[in-house]
């Protein structure tokens, strides 16, 4: 099973889950998310974008795994921002996942009203239909605007992370300020090919793991949430095996020497979508 971490709520949040970015709606993300569960995963990471919600809900609602046993995440779109139209989107995303609250929701980018839109998460998360409620994607700045307004300081902030961007910087400062990091595309994504990486695979070798398994268990040593993506029983299993072994200091510093500050997803500077 997944160690857990303690959100600014309260609120346990495993820390391992599986995300479902550009995974098919339909068998393909309901197989990934059965075999997640079967895995031990307890957590599961979507959002009303990837198009795939009602597939997750479908997963969970056939699984002999309790709904109050697993963390569910999702995210309100840039669009549903920009049209202060957070409430219906939520709502929207409650009747596809086929639950009456969901364990995390999430301003997906930091698209003009974001400030207005956090109010309504606010309201929501007062209401009990959100357990807890964070952001996306969020440079420093953007949570200091947040900031002058919120009453409800976010629980998480979920960036791109990984090997050739650690964001370190980003994350110190959240932890600074006790929102919890969620790393997205933590292995690169298949334009980084850090699987392939010499040193990363020297590294798998030395601790007898995977050079995936290798960056999810620096990830976890920098207390952060992963959420790798995978529709493969054997990886989604494999990903799983992470706590049951330690990086060493210096490992660890190796790896965080890799970072170039390069990107594979969009800067939340000047998205354009």
């Amino acid at each position: 099973m997944s160690k857990m971490i303690r959100l600014n709520n309260k609120l346990e949040m495993p820390m391992l889950g599986l995300g479902v970015f550009q995974t098919k709606d339909g068998a393909e993300t309901e197989n990934a998310v059965k075999w997640a569960l079967e895995a031990g995963y307890r957590h599961i990471d979507t959002a009303m974008i990837y198009e795939n919600e009602g597939s997750v809900g479908k997963a969970i609602a056939k699984s002999s795994v309790p709904r109050e046993e697993i963390f569910i995440t999702t995210k309100l779109w840039n669009t549903d921002i920009r049209n202060h139209n957070t409430k219906e989107a939520f709502h929207k995303s409650l009747e596809l996942l086929q639950v009456d609250y969901v364990d995390m929701y999430l301003i997906h980018w930091p698209a003009d009203g974001y400030s207005e839109a956090w109010k309504v998460l606010e309201d929501l998360y007062e209401q009990g239909k959100i357990k807890a409620i964070g952001v996306s994607n969020f440079h420093k700045y953007h949570l200091e605007t947040l900031f002058e307004t919120a009453r409800i300081i976010p629980a998480i902030n979920q960036i791109e992370s990984h090997p050739l961007l650690n964001n370190q910087e980003l994350i110190d400062y959240c932890h600074s300020k006790q929102i919890a990091v969620s790393a997205w595309s933590p292995l690169g994504g298949s334009r980084g090919k850090l699987t392939e990486n010499a040193m990363l695979n020297e590294l798998g070798d030395k601790y007898g793991r995977t050079a995936a398994q290798i960056m999810l268990r620096w990830d976890i040593q920098r207390n952060l949430v992963v959420i790798p993506k995978s529709i493969h029983k054997d990886r989604i299993v494999s990903n799983m095996k992470i706590f049951d072994f330690e990086l060493s200091i210096e490992d660890m510093s190796i790896i965080s020497s890799m970072n170039q500050n390069k990107r594979m997803g969009a800067n939340p500077d000047n998205f354009k979508f």
